[in-house]
């Protein structure tokens, strides 16, 4: 989103879509406004105001107030003419939404799927529940309906989170631990055949990171998404952009090495890595419990167990020396700690802050904010919805959508 605040930041518009990212803050302006912001001729506004609007990503809203003469028609970002679908591929679910321009969901499917059936089986699962959802809304299963007044919104991407390594050039999982038979399958490839739109997939950390981001901390460019559960894993936003580094694997802390663990073997061949010790598996073993459930820990945590709770708090010290380190390297601004065992609350997080506020400096520690995750489930899916979103609407893919306009 373009700050219009102040003009000298405003590129000059020099297309369509430059200046639709100007409208994308939602406030809605006239056409002479948008030619002061610009420095565009009023006639050369009005020319680019239409082909957005043919496009159904702008729509006229009510008359500004006259100063004389006929008042001057706004116009506004059309967050219903277009929609997108999120996916959410979890060890045991899939879950689907439609939403608009806006992310605001419109409806939803959800399935209990294990995902080592394989990525044919659950693949189809998403194809069904998607089409059932267009079809609910009154849109075609390929995106082909235009978003026109009083039509059905036109589908023009779908993200999709999934719970392993992604690489993020291809968009394909490399070496899933808990998904057997995905390694390389081209996801967004199927998908996008059966739904002829773009598809964008990323791990699941990372696109939770920017759901959190968008509905919970929308003002906060530097934080951390750190999720909990059957691994660990973080999503790093930096200068309110998600890193993934050069082969997408950024955020990786599960494998770090935590001195605690030196002779704890981990599922990756090496010893004391922090999977080995906090997640939820490492809790179960520690307290010599037979789950695979981090919920199961979380309830006897939430019953008072106190063999537990000590537990939980020494998996959040352990996560606490990891994030340190991070804290120091990436200097952010909030560390939002989610997934399963989050549940368990102030127990897990006071071992984070713990470990943090003795080792970090007090200089990067005077404003950092370490806290449970706002909306918890929703994170995964919301986060599918804005990375697809990003995409659709980027300079490059509206500027693509005007030119293919027939003359």
């Amino acid at each position: 989103m373009i700050d219009i605040s102040e003009p000298s930041k405003v590129p000059n518009a020099s297309s369509s879509s430059d200046l639709f990212q100007i409208m994308r803050d939602g406030q809605a302006r006239t056409r002479s406004e948008l030619a002061a912001i610009t420095g565009l001729a009023r006639s050369t506004v009005a020319l680019r105001i239409d082909a957005l609007m043919k496009l159904g990503l702008l729509r006229p809203v009510n008359d500004a107030i006259s100063t004389g003469g006929r008042p001057s028609t706004q116009f506004a970002l059309n967050v219903t003419g277009h929609s997108v679908l999120g996916v959410d591929v979890g060890a045991s679910h899939v879950r689907v939404a439609l939403t608009d321009l806006a992310g605001t969901v419109i409806d939803e499917r959800s399935e209990l799927i294990d995902i080592a059936r394989g990525p044919v089986v659950v693949l189809e699962h998403v194809m069904t529940m998607g089409s059932e959802l267009l079809a609910q809304s009154g849109e075609a299963a390929d995106g082909t309906n235009a978003g026109g007044a009083g039509g059905p919104a036109a589908l023009i991407a779908v993200g999709v989170g999934l719970p392993g390594p992604v690489e993020h050039a291809s968009g394909r999982p490399i070496n899933p631990p808990i998904m057997p038979g995905w390694d390389r399958y081209d996801v967004g490839g199927a998908l996008g055949r059966h739904f002829g739109v773009p598809v964008l997939v990323d791990n699941d950390v990372n696109i939770m990171a920017l759901g959190e981001r968008e509905l919970a901390w929308s003002g906060v460019d530097d934080l951390m998404f750190v999720k909990v559960a059957t691994g660990i894993g973080a999503g790093v936003i930096s200068g309110g952009v998600l890193q993934r580094g050069a082969q997408g694997t950024a955020g990786d802390l599960g494998h770090v090495y935590v001195s605690r663990g030196a002779d704890v073997f981990c599922r990756c061949g090496n010893r004391g890595c922090l999977e080995a010790l906090a997640s939820g598996a490492a809790i179960s073993r520690a307290l010599g419990i037979e789950t695979t459930s981090s919920g199961d820990i979380v309830a006897l945590v939430r019953q008072g167990d106190i063999e537990a709770i000590q537990a939980v708090r020494q998996a959040g010290r352990d996560l606490g020396e990891v994030l340190t380190t991070c804290v120091s390297l990436m200097n952010p601004s909030t560390i939002v700690i989610g997934g399963a065992l989050a549940a368990a609350g102030e127990f897990l997080i006071a071992g984070v802050r713990e470990a943090i506020y003795t080792r970090a400096t007090p200089f990067a520690t005077q404003h950092l904010d370490i806290t449970q995750s706002r909306i918890g489930a929703n994170a995964a899916i919301a986060g599918a919805s804005v990375m697809a979103i990003q995409f659709a609407l980027s300079p490059e893919r509206v500027d693509a959508m005007v030119a293919a306009l027939p003359d």
